[in-house]
């Protein structure tokens, strides 16, 4: 039986002031790397691991946001039933050992998130294999079969990038998600080569096997080809796996100063992308290997070495006719911080309208989760009550899909209640996903772009309304769908209610 879901219509009046974009990403990531957001830490139940992802999944809804990122593989380990990596040791506190009673983390965070209508976006990190060398890794790990692959930098272990074999085994773990799972997109971090040391990174043997043509001199830009190779070899997987899957890169906030580059922004940045982790992050978006970027602006606006601001204005001129995300610093956020614009009530609401007000981008993430739960000086009360007090559908993707999916077969209404069928689609990218409820007062002109038509975006394919107030007046309601992308179909007939 269909869920029926009770709609409280508000007046017309309401949304003045609130004008907000019909399309927006609002994401949040929810890191497990060292228990950070979920689980709240190693070895509790089933039912308290799955009670806590409800929660988060349900917290982030009522904000507003519309995708969650969610980390399953954090350091060469699984938040899955996997044939390839040992179970997580955030997940039961030992590498290895599957959750008891059994159940499936990634499958349950999909459902869950797919039955409140957000996206799931499955986080990776590609090379990190360790985090702390001297904690055991699980007995049935890669490293043991390939020790030639694994390099030590400091006090973590990681994957040679250098190789072809570790690129290869990467790409085969990709596609065992994309392939098994029902996520929405394939979401790397700012993590490539390591943050640099004082100690010279470890990888004379597998340059002097596979530096293809590079000279010693030239060991930087093999680097980064040795990423490009595995950026444009993983969305060749994605996409000839399951066309719909994005793919989308979350960067460091700096891609290159400007003294070091004239393409560069006008940052003055210790570690940027291109020099320190070798990831030419703009050149992916350009080429089109990527769907999309959110880069990390973790600064407030106007600090003196990174405003954000001026990095927001510069990442918007780099979209390439792909999507461009900001991600936000939620844990900065804090009355008590050493630094005065993050004890300011209004520094992130600010971010967020800039962002909105910024042509090029279209959305925002916040890092991380947990940190909807404290006090973040009225931050949740402004995405609820106005930022976000109206969904956003999630920006279509149309250089993977532009065709809209059928509009819907039939609408009818008994009493309040709505009730719609939909066409039956031949392809995976245009099946009915989410439907998009518009309104408006009987008399009155329609206009699907008209904000205050747009009454929000469901799962069910049935609504029963509530009344808003005593002066019931008569209304049309329409109904569109949205597929896989969130390509949006014609409306369909309008059905009068009074309410």
């Amino acid at each position: 039986m269909k869920q029926i879901f009770s709609v409280v219509l508000l007046l017309f009046a309401a949304w003045v002031g609130f004008s907000q974009p019909k399309h927006e990403f609002r994401g949040v990531w929810v890191a497990t790397v060292n228990n950070i957001d979920w689980p709240s830490k190693p070895g509790l139940t089933t039912e308290q691991q799955q009670q806590e992802a409800v929660n988060i999944i349900s917290t982030s809804r009522k904000l507003g946001m519309n995708a969650v990122i969610f980390q399953v593989r954090p350091a060469s380990d699984a938040f899955y039933a996997s044939a390839f990596e040992p179970w997580s040791k955030y997940l039961t506190g030992t590498p290895g050992k599957a959750p008891d009673p059994f159940y499936d983390p990634l499958q349950f965070w999909v459902d869950e998130c797919h039955r409140q209508g957000m996206e799931l976006h499955a986080w990776l990190n590609p090379f990190r294999v360790s985090q702390n060398i001297k904690e055991p890794l699980a007995g049935n790990h890669i490293a043991f079969e390939h020790p030639e692959w694994i390099l030590k930098y400091g006090n973590l272990l990681y994957f040679d990038p250098g190789l072809p074999q570790t690129r290869e085994f990467v790409a085969k773990v990709v596609k065992d998600i994309v392939s098994r799972y029902d996520v929405d997109a394939i979401h790397f971090d700012d993590y490539f080569y390591p943050y640099p040391l004082a100690e010279a990174y470890p990888d004379t043997a597998s340059f002097a096997l596979y530096n293809r043509g590079f000279s010693k001199a030239d060991k930087a830009d093999w680097r980064r080809e040795n990423v490009d190779i595995i950026i444009k070899m993983l969305n060749d997987t994605i996409k000839n796996t399951k066309p719909w899957v994005k793919f989308g890169i979350s960067p460091f906030g700096v891609w290159r100063n400007k003294s070091e580059d004239p393409r560069g922004s006008e940052t003055k940045a210790a570690a940027t992308n291109y020099d320190h982790l070798y990831a030419d992050v703009i050149k992916w978006q350009k080429y089109g290997w990527i769907d999309y970027l959110l880069p990390q602006i973790y600064w407030q606006i106007g600090h003196p070495q990174a405003d954000f601001k001026m990095l927001a204005n510069w990442w918007k001129e780099h979209t390439y006719g792909r999507s461009m995300y900001i991600g936000l610093a939620t844990y900065k956020v804090d009355a008590k911080s050493e630094t005065a614009a993050w004890t300011k009530p209004g520094e992130m609401s600010a971010q967020v309208r800039m962002v909105r007000n910024t042509p090029g981008l279209q959305g925002v993430a916040y890092y991380s989760a947990k940190h909807f739960n404290r006090d973040l000086m009225g931050l949740q009360d402004s995405l609820s009550g106005s930022l976000y007090r109206k969904p956003a559908i999630v920006p279509a993707m149309t250089w993977i899909d532009n065709t809209a999916p059928q509009p819907v077969k039939r609408i009818s209404k008994l009493g309040k209640k709505v009730k719609w069928k939909t066409e039956k689609a031949e392809h995976e990218m245009d099946k009915p996903n989410l439907f998009v409820i518009y309104g408006n007062e009987a008399g009155t002109d329609f206009e699907m772009n008209d904000p205050r038509c747009f009454w929000g975006i469901v799962k069910s394919t049935d609504l029963k309304f509530a009344p808003f107030n005593d002066k019931k007046k008569k209304y049309e309601v329409r109904i569109s769908v949205l597929d896989r992308l969130n390509n949006e179909s014609l409306p369909s007939k309008p059905v009068k209610l009074k309410l």
